[in-house]
């Protein structure tokens, strides 16, 4: 059992489990009946997406480093609302009895906050999946932040 950090709309592993969208906005152009055969998700949890205000300031800021560390600030800080906070601790303990995914439309990951959504789950016991889909407790070496 394990949870997996996965581009939407990429094809799902084997044995990923159910595959949660961690986005502010369903994929555009795709009937909401065609959303899991289409390999975006099964479900929908924008709760633990960045905020729209957020993701306007990050692109605002730019793809420096400085832009980036204050995107990771402000998403860790909105990951402290106390209902977005139980839903990661919801995610991390699940990852102990089930096979989840979760994830975000974006290419590059270490530039997309589901890496700090694994960076999260990390600092709440999440078990993860490596590649050859066991699972292992803890932080990940691909965190994609430094």
């Amino acid at each position: 059992m394990a949870i997996r950090i996965v581009r939407l709309g990429s094809p799902r592993a084997k044995g990923e489990g159910l595959r949660i969208g961690t986005v502010r906005r369903p994929p555009r152009g795709v009937p909401k009946a065609e959303f899991a055969s289409r390999d975006f998700y099964d479900t929908w949890l924008p709760e633990v997406a960045p905020s729209e205000r957020l993701v306007k300031a990050a692109r605002q800021a730019g793809e420096g480093p400085a832009g980036w560390r204050s995107f990771v600030r402000r998403y860790r800080s909105e990951m402290r609302r106390p209902e977005a906070s139980h839903i990661l601790d919801l995610l991390a303990a699940l990852s102990h009895v089930a096979d989840v995914s979760v994830g975000c439309y974006c290419a590059d990951e270490s530039r997309c906050h589901r890496s700090v959504l694994r960076m999260l789950l990390a600092e709440r016991g999440a078990q993860f999946a490596n590649a050859e889909g066991s699972g292992r407790r803890g932080r990940p070496a691909s965190a994609g932040v430094g």
